[in-house]
């Protein structure tokens, strides 16, 4: 008989995470879904049970350490986990980074210390397993600090340098890590920016490029192409003309 696969999927009520669960849910696959929202969750889980997939939930937010590590090893006790998509994440822009240093804090607990704690338990477990696809969200800002979101730039460039450092490290244990670098996608994350966000892209068609990548095992999956080449070279240009385009970007609230 096939080999039943299991997934993991933080941040799975919503946006991405929810497009990606809903996109791998069918048949024989055993779905792992977390979110900060019970409600959004559930809709989710239906979603994915009417597809025919088997599906767990938990509402355990990925900033709690201790309790997350052990509902993430349970579910590997019952069901070894063949991906892990550390996909958690919030947004946080400020128009005075002086006064924001919560909500910058809050970032870098979700966004770098969420993807740690998702990721770290199951690392000894893979490498004891020689197999295993370990999957993390950047984006676009973690190419360059970006001055409307000090934050969550910091925390995506941190998320891009793991990976980095992941990937040649595991390869000799099987364990594949593939990074990805969505540009602006219409979710609700995206929502709340009130200006001009070029090239977004619908949620199901980034779902759809980031699974053609992780199938592929590709080590970065970035999009779309035009925005990919805009902020790789906002990122190897000399930081003095990155830093006159960048201070003219649109300022975004918290």
């Amino acid at each position: 008989m096939k080999k039943q696969k299991t997934i993991l999927i933080t941040g799975a009520s919503s946006g991405i995470g929810k497009a990606l669960a809903i996109l791998y849910a069918e048949p024989g696959v055993n779905m792992l879904l977390t979110g900060r929202n019970e409600e959004r969750l559930r809709e989710v889980e239906n979603l994915c049970f009417q597809k025919g997939a088997a599906i767990e939930t938990s509402v355990l937010c990925v900033t709690n350490r201790p309790a997350f590590e052990e509902k993430i090893l349970e579910w590997d006790d019952r069901l070894p986990i063949d991906m892990l998509i550390a996909n958690a994440g919030i947004s946080g822009g400020s128009k005075d980074a002086s006064r924001s240093d919560v909500r910058f804090r809050e970032v870098m607990d979700v966004n770098l210390d969420g993807t740690f704690n998702t990721i770290n338990p199951m690392i000894p477990r893979m490498i004891d397993r020689k197999s295993g696809h370990i999957v993390l969200m950047s984006s676009m800002a973690g190419f360059r600090g970006i001055p409307n979101a000090p934050a969550y730039s910091v925390s995506k460039v941190a998320v891009r340098a793991y990976g980095d450092a992941l990937r040649p490290l595991l390869k000799r244990n099987g364990i594949t890590v593939s990074t990805i670098f969505p540009g602006f996608v219409k979710t609700p994350l995206t929502d709340v920016n009130g200006f001009k966000m070029p090239f977004i892209m619908e949620v199901n068609r980034a779902a759809e490029i980031i699974r053609r990548g992780l199938d592929a095992k590709k080590a970065s999956i970035a999009f779309p192409f035009q925005m990919h080449a805009l902020c790789w070279l906002l990122g190897v240009m000399p930081r003095c003309f990155g830093d006159e385009i960048l201070k003219r970007a649109p300022k975004k609230e918290q």
